[in-house]
């Protein structure tokens, strides 16, 4: 069943935009790209608008997905902050822990990285390519945040994409991190739609799109199995779901970041869940465009889909859709 959250008032709420450096940043690093903004004509005729397109993350700095940019521009600042580091430590549901991964050997740093059961072999096999420590957590992804926690206590260093109280300052560049994937979009868009895990890059979508003179309307969407941030918006205070499994593995968490909550209590547009099917049939239907996309970056045009007739878009519309991540395998 699909739920859904509206906020009238969200255009009109305005915050600070993210540091300019962040950008230099990464401009300065030699795989740095920006990534393609696809036109899907078919999908603009599907929907009656004039044009979708779809942000493809699945190359972004060598790895596939846009995880890299939080997590390279966090360990860049902590690491500066916290000279002497010598290990690096994160719970992830897949790209955010192989990102983490790779920049730490990139660093000569070790990394220990610590993912929830219901994380595929293939995922956990690609994250210990790059010379992690990986351990298996017999539990959900908040678990799994919860043990990486409890094991970088002392001199390790967190680098979490999830905030909570009295852990704010890394997530809060992780965000700050993404601000550049949406800085390479050059067109005024009428809608932006975004994937929802934690809310980190739904929270750098606010950031971004209620700090400049462009105020799109901006959809967040999440698996109707994990639906921490809908349930939350609806309640109005921040709650935390249970979680079971998902084909969307990289939205499937149960608690919102400390940091996103309020940031998209007050500057998200809509928020709906889809459910495995609507994800996996927008994959095919990105391959067919020849896109790219796996089932978390693919939910952005399952929610689309399913939140047309709620949306104000017309023939005119620009649609930008933000796939997260390649297809696995």
């Amino acid at each position: 069943m699909v739920r859904w959250y509206e906020n009238p008032a969200a255009r009109s709420w305005r915050t600070t935009a993210a540091p300019d450096e962040v950008l230099a940043f990464h401009q300065s690093l030699p795989s740095y790209r920006p990534t393609p903004l696809t036109a899907v004509p078919a999908l603009a005729s599907e929907l009656g608008v004039g044009q979708v397109l779809v942000k493809d993350e699945s190359q972004r700095l060598g790895l596939p997905a846009f995880k890299a940019l939080g997590a390279w521009w966090a360990i860049h600042r902590a690491v500066r902050d916290h000279p002497g580091t010598t290990e690096l430590v994160t719970a992830t549901d897949g790209n955010h822990g192989r990102a983490v991964a790779r920049r730490a050997a990139m660093l000569g740093l070790a990394a220990h990285v610590f993912v929830p059961d219901v994380v595929g072999e293939v995922a956990v096999e690609a994250i210990r390519s790059e010379g992690a420590t990986v351990t298996v957590v017999a539990d959900s992804y908040d678990a799994a945040v919860a043990e990486a926690a409890a094991y970088a206590a002392g001199d390790r260093l967190l680098i979490q994409d999830s905030a909570w109280p009295g852990y704010e300052v890394i997530p809060r560049h992780i965000v700050d991190g993404y601000s550049t994937l949406f800085r390479e979009i050059e067109v005024r868009p009428e809608l932006v739609v975004v994937p929802m895990g934690v809310g980190s890059v739904a929270q750098a979508a606010v950031t971004h799109y209620r700090s400049g003179s462009a105020a799109p309307a901006l959809l967040g969407v999440e698996p109707a199995s994990a639906s921490c941030i809908t349930t939350s918006l609806l309640a109005d205070e921040l709650v935390s779901v249970p979680t079971g499994a998902t084909v969307m593995a990289g939205l499937n968490c149960g608690t919102p970041s400390s940091l996103a909550w309020p940031v998209l209590r007050s500057g998200l547009d809509y928020s709906v869940t889809v459910e495995d099917d609507a994800a996996l049939q927008a994959v095919d239907d990105l391959k067919a465009a020849g896109i790219s996309s796996g089932p978390s970056g693919a939910a952005t045009l399952a929610a689309v889909r399913a939140a047309r007739d709620r949306l104000d878009l017309t023939t005119d519309s620009t649609v930008v859709l933000i796939s997260t991540e390649a297809a696995c395998g």
